[in-house]
């Protein structure tokens, strides 16, 4: 099963990851991170296809996905 790792105090709250993933399982949180943004949060996880369209559409490199315990990057930032 994939799992979703968002650092909150990395999301900026722009919501491409929300608008990106096909399942609707992230959604934005009513907590604010230390800049000041609501960030994006896992709503529904066990949805999950793995489909990482997430993690590619985040430019802030925010998000990370462990499929069968495969760590995933992208992005070396």
């Amino acid at each position: 099963m994939p799992q979703i790792k968002i650092s909150p105090d990395r999301c900026k709250g722009c919501e491409l990851c929300v608008q990106a993933c096909p399942q609707q399982i992230l959604g934005m949180s009513r907590k604010i991170n230390k800049k000041g943004y609501f960030y994006a949060e896992v709503v529904e996880q066990p949805r999950c296809i793995g489909c990482r369209l997430c993690c590619i559409a985040c430019p802030d490199v925010a998000i990370e996905m462990k499929v069968h315990g495969t760590m995933y990057h992208y992005f070396a930032y």
